[in-house]
C-alpha cells in the first residue's frame, strides 16, 4: 500500500494537545506528536474491536499476569532481527508508556539515591529523579563546533557519587538527535558497572534511524551489561500512536525484573487494551508504512537543514542522526530574550523551550519535523520573516 504523507489532517476539534495547546494561528511543533496519520491494518484493527463493543479487562495484562503472547512473540522476533538481541517473552514487562516506565524504574531501583541524566534531554527524564523524591544528578554533554553533542565523560565520571542510584540513558537521544555508537556504550556501561549503577535505557526512537546510522540496545552488547539494564521501548512514537499508550520494559536479570514488577503493584494496574492491540498490529503489520515514513522524514531533514542554512541567519543545527526532532541553536541569531517566546510572538509558530530541557538548553528551541511538508515550509518561512523582517 502507497501511503501519502502529504496529507494534511484536520486535527484542531479531535481533542488534539498539540493543535489545541495554542491560537488557531499558531503552526504547532513543539511535542513529539507527527501529523501522520496512522498504518491503515492498525485503524482496520482498532475499528474491528470497537466493533465487537465490550471493552473490559484485558487478559494477561494486569497485576497478576504479564502474559500477551502474541505481542511478547513480536517483540522477541523484532529484536532478533533488528539487533541481533536475543531475548525472552518472559523478560518483558508491560507499561503505560515509557515516562511511566522510566518513573517505574527510578522507584525500583534509585529509591531516595542519586537519578543522573544527561543534558539537555527530555524533560520527563530530566525531573524523574524529583518526581519520586530522589537526588537529581546531571552531566551535560559536550557540544562541538559544528553542533553534534559528545559525551563529556569528565563530566559523566564526576557526576556519579556513592549515592548514584540509576543511569537514564536516552538514545536515540531526545532532544540533540544522537545515535550513541557500540564503542560510547560500551564506555558509558563499564562506568556503570564498575559503580554498581542500574541502567534504564528510554529507547523510544529507536527504530526512526536515518541512513548511515545504526542504532544499537545497550543492553545487546553483553550480558553482564543486560544484567543491570531495564530497556525501555514502544511502539507509540513509530506508528504515531502516542494516545494509546503502550511500552515495554525489557528486563534480562530475573531479580531485577521482579523487583520491578513488585513497584507496579498499585501503580500499574491494567495496560490500554486498545493500545496493545494497536502495538500487536504495528509491529506485524507496519513496517511497510514505517520504511515509506522514513523516507518522508529523511527528505523533511533535510529540506529543514538546508533551509536553516540558508534562510535563517544565526541560527545552526546539526542534522538530525534519529527522530523527528531538531535542536535549534538561536544564541548567535540576535534575539532578544527567549527565542521559544519570540518565534511564538513574532512568528506565530510554537517550538519547544530549550531551557526546560535543562543545562545546555538555553538559546535552543526544539522543533518537530514530523509533518506534512508542506506545513514544515510554511512554519519555515514565518520563522525567516521574524528573523528578517523588511
Amino acid at each position: 500500500m502507497r501511503y501519502d504523507f502529504d496529507i494534511i489532517p484536520e486535527r484542531r476539534d479531535t481533542d488534539s494537545l498539540k493543535w489545541r495547546k495554542y491560537d488557531p494561528d499558531v503552526i504547532p511543533m513543539w511535542v513529539a506528536d507527527m501529523d501522520f496519520v496512522s498504518p491503515a491494518p492498525v485503524i482496520q484493527a482498532l475499528r474491528e474491536r470497537v466493533e465487537h463493543g465490550i471493552f473490559g479487562y484485558p487478559d494477561g495484562l494486569g497485576i497478576e499476569s504479564q502474559t500477551r503472547p502474541a505481542l511478547q512473540q513480536l517483540v522477541v522476533e523484532r529484536m532478533a532481527e533488528r539487533y541481533h538481541w536475543h531475548i525472552e517473552p518472559a523478560d518483558l514487562v508491560f507499561a503505560p508508556g515509557v515516562v511511566t516506565a522510566t518513573h517505574l524504574a527510578c522507584h525500583a531501583v534509585a529509591g531516595s539515591g542519586g537519578v543522573l541524566v544527561q543534558t539537555p534531554t527530555y524533560p520527563p527524564l530530566l525531573h524523574a529523579a524529583q518526581t519520586i523524591g530522589a537526588i537529581n544528578q546531571q552531566a551535560q554533554l559536550r557540544r562541538e563546533g559544528d553542533g553534534s553533542y559528545q559525551i563529556d565523560w569528565s563530566s559523566l565520571t564526576s557526576a556519579i557519587t556513592p549515592e548514584t542510584r540509576l543511569f537514564i540513558l536516552c538514545n536515540p537521544h531526545n532532544p540533540v538527535g544522537r545515535v550513541f555508537q557500540p564503542a560510547e556504550l560500551e564506555r558509558l556501561a563499564e562506568i556503570c558497572l564498575r559503580h554498581g549503577v542500574v541502567i534504564c535505557s528510554d529507547e523510544i526512537h529507536s527504530d526512526l534511524i536515518y541512513t548511515g546510522q545504526r542504532h544499537t540496545p545497550i543492553a545487546s552488547l553483553h550480558p553482564d551489561i543486560a544484567r543491570q539494564t531495564i530497556t525501555l521501548i514502544a511502539p507509540t512514537k513509530t506508528f504515531n500512536l502516542a494516545g494509546l499508550q503502550c511500552a515495554i520494559a525489557i528486563i534480562q536479570n530475573p531479580e531485577l525484573r521482579q523487583t520491578y514488577l513488585q513497584t507496579r503493584r498499585g501503580l500499574v494496574s491494567w495496560i490500554n487494551l486498545m493500545g496493545v492491540l494497536a502495538a500487536e498490529t504495528a509491529y506485524r503489520e507496519g513496517q511497510d508504512w514505517l520504511e515509506q515514513l522514513l523516507v518522508y522524514l529523511e527528505a523533511n531533514r533535510d529540506t529543514l537543514c538546508e533551509y536553516v542554512r540558508r534562510e535563517l541567519p544565526g541560527i545552526t543545527l546539526a542534522q538530525p542522526e534519529a527522530t523527528y526532532l531538531a535542536w535549534l541553536d538561536c544564541r548567535q541569531a540576535r534575539i532578544e530574550g527567549n527565542p521559544y517566546e519570540f518565534f511564538l510572538h513574532q512568528a506565530r509558530v510554537a517550538l519547544a523551550d530549550g531551557a526546560l530541557f535543562g543545562p545546555g538548553g538555553e538559546g535552543f528551541v526544539r522543533l518537530n519535523f514530523g509533518c506534512p511538508r508542506a506545513i514544515l515550509i510554511e512554519a519555515l518561512k514565518r520563522m525567516q520573516a521574524a528573523l528578517t523582517p523588511s
